[in-house]
């Protein structure tokens, strides 16, 4: 039987990793961003009053540094970033990948960069009812719900388009590969869709994570939330369950039937309660067998003649 994991999923390998970029706390920065704002402020009324004196070198100069300061306290307030939990900041410089922020709160970095947000949060998805044939050739309907994670924001941006809707449509081939790899009900001691659905979702979120691997996500559970014949053989199939469990049950019926007719034998013989003879025996084990394995209660039968009569 072919295992899931026997299938080598050739994914290319990664280009980039995540790093930690540089940066500083951001409110100390914060703070000398205002004080240097109000400085330029300042700066320049100080100087456009030194210029109505008559004294307009000196007030010319003040403006031109208030400006300056001005501009310089909003060129490095720029850089400020807030990074909320669950979350982390892709940072990129002209195009080139410098590093991620994951640090929570208020944090700064290079005003140049540009940082994109990524949630590193647990997600859900669940796929659609897929229509597929398992091992055995039988149409069946699956679905599964798996629950993922970002775990490398750099692997996410950079070799994906959208890592979201990868992570979609890997977990859907992957549900249709497993739901072919194996029957749905078991035979010969295999695994089987319906009878092992611990050994099969195990499987399934092995073969996703290492489906998902080159994105950056990190498969934590998976789990099948609907397994069902399709209805065009659901009927037959119904039928087919219940003759087999009609067959078990007869066969534990009769099995138990034989071992309390061999018990009333040999305790009818260990206690010298009556002799019998081969043809008297063989009809009371025919009578027990009768009673015990039937649909119905036996209507009883009082013999008020001799034991042969």
């Amino acid at each position: 039987m072919m295992d899931a994991l026997d299938v080598v999923v050739d994914m290319p390998a990664p280009k980039v990793g995540e790093r930690v970029a540089r940066g500083a706390p951001g409110w100390p920065v914060l703070g000398l961003s205002v004080v240097a704002l109000l400085g330029g402020g300042v700066a320049t009324v100080v100087g456009i009053k030194l210029a109505a004196d008559d004294n307009g070198t000196a007030g010319a100069t003040l403006i031109v540094l208030g400006a300056l300061l001005s501009l310089g306290a909003v060129f490095v307030a720029a850089g400020l970033t807030a990074v909320a939990p669950g979350e982390a900041r892709v940072v990129q410089l002209l195009g080139r990948y410098v590093g991620t922020v994951r640090t929570d709160g208020l944090r700064w970095v290079n005003p140049l960069t540009m940082r994109r947000r990524i949630s590193t949060r647990i997600r859900n998805h669940e796929t659609d009812v897929a229509k597929v044939n398992d091992l055995d050739g039988n149409p069946i309907e699956m679905a599964a719900v798996v629950v993922w994670q970002v775990e490398d924001t750099a692997k996410a941006v950079f070799e994906v388009d959208d890592f979201v809707e990868f992570v979609a449509i890997q977990t859907e081939t992957a549900v249709r590969h497993i739901a072919g790899s194996y029957p749905y009900d078991s035979h010969d001691n295999g695994l089987s869709l319906r009878d092992n659905a611990d050994e099969i979702t195990a499987k399934l979120s092995a073969e996703i994570g290492v489906r998902v691997a080159s994105a950056g996500v990190k498969i934590i559970e998976s789990r099948i939330t609907r397994l069902s014949y399709a209805p065009e053989i659901a009927q037959a199939m119904l039928r087919r369950q219940q003759a087999s469990a009609v067959v078990a049950a007869r066969q534990r019926i009769v099995d138990g039937a034989v071992g309390m007719v061999e018990s009333a034998l040999a305790r009818l013989a260990e206690n010298n309660v009556v002799e019998l003879d081969e043809e008297r025996k063989a009809a009371m084990v025919s009578n027990l067998l009768v009673v015990l394995c039937g649909d119905r209660d036996a209507q009883p039968v009082v013999n008020t003649g001799s034991l042969y009569h």
